[in-house]
């Protein structure tokens, strides 16, 4: 199936709904709000299964536990979080996250998009970039400034007149979680779609991105493990002149140097998710997990191609997908220049 998501560049929404029956899509939501109840350490792990499977199915997933469930959690007043979260734990609706721009970088907070108060409510006017599953998704957190100076968060039902949504971009990898631009013309809200206080907006948005770099750097060991797998099961089987190619120093040394990495990358991101449950600070510790997984995941795709010669540059070996996939999460949720600078940025602090 995930293949195929990817060939077709589809929507794994079959997949999202059986995820949905088996409660994983509200596995950190405590359940007097239809959730799991269990925490990020629990969510990691889901998340790097999933990844091992299908990453695409992983991202949408991840988004919408990580970048707009546990914001909700964390900022929501109790009257909002009765309103929106037992659906969102349940699957009936699914969440996707707004606060790119085109012209805003890595800095997701650098926003163009204004919200204006009118009368009791709100009215949104601007444009996000990069709206992982946006396109199939009920509702979304969006940034919008209230003023020059302050960001603010509000939550967006998709079919609210004004919402549009555009073509899917053709990405490089993570197929299936379609990405596209989401527009907001004149978009008029009640006064409680403001979520936490006018002006909370960075925090929050800060909030989200170091839980989300958790989920991609689970991602990143699920991706890893199901290429480093499939290159030992190929190095196993494959013979060259009689004898199979696991016998070679050579590939034994590749195997030995994936399987370690991929042990380092989890049990940072177990580190990181540890941190979000104990509330500890965890600003550094999201971006070396974050960091370390994602070129761990491309590192280790990489050599699994380079195991399977020819073959790894083969659909059906699949090797080629997840090393795709690998190199979108060095950029997703902050690229990983973006993510040294913030390590070096706590390490001064020190």
């Amino acid at each position: 199936m995930a293949a195929d998501i990817d060939r077709q560049q589809r929507f794994p929404q079959e997949a999202i709904k059986r995820l949905a029956g088996l409660g994983l899509l509200g596995v950190a939501v405590p359940s007097a709000f239809g959730g799991a109840g269990l925490d990020h350490v629990a969510t990691a792990l889901v998340l790097e299964e999933l990844a091992s499977a299908c990453a695409s199915t992983a991202l949408v997933a991840s988004t919408h536990s990580l970048l707009v469930c546990a914001p909700l959690l964390r900022f929501a007043s109790e009257a909002q979080k009765q309103a929106w979260l037992p659906a969102l734990a349940t699957g009936e609706k699914l969440g996707c996250f707004a606060a790119s721009e085109t012209e805003g970088g890595s800095a997701a907070g650098d926003t163009g998009t204004m919200a204006r108060r009118e009368g009791d409510g709100w009215v949104l006017q601007g444009a996000k970039s990069f709206v992982t599953a946006g396109p199939a998704a009920n509702c979304a957190l969006v940034f919008a400034a209230t003023s020059p100076s302050t960001l603010s968060a509000f939550w967006v039902p998709t079919d609210a007149r004004g919402v549009t949504f555009g073509a899917p971009y053709a990405k490089l990898g993570l197929r299936g979680a379609l990405a596209a631009s989401m527009n907001l013309d004149d978009v008029r809200l009640p006064s409680n779609a403001l979520v936490g206080a006018d002006g909370q907006g960075e925090e929050i948005l800060r909030f989200a991105a170091e839980g989300s770099r958790i989920g991609a750097a689970a991602l990143g060991v699920g991706l890893a493990r199901a290429a480093f797998s499939t290159a030992t099961r190929y190095a196993l089987s494959r013979k060259s002149h009689g004898r199979p190619i696991v016998e070679h120093q050579t590939i034994q040394f590749m195997l030995a140097e994936m399987s370690t990495q991929i042990d380092a990358a989890r049990l940072l991101t177990w580190r990181a998710a540890n941190c979000r449950d104990v509330g500890a600070p965890m600003g550094a510790q999201a971006a070396m997990a974050k960091l370390v997984a994602s070129e761990t995941a491309t590192r280790v795709s990489s050599d699994a191609v380079q195991v399977l010669g020819g073959n790894g540059c083969l659909a059906e070996f699949a090797v080629e997908r997840h090393f795709r996939d690998a190199k979108v999460l060095e950029i997703y949720e902050g690229t990983n220049e973006i993510q040294r600078l913030g390590i070096a940025s706590a390490l001064l602090k020190d």
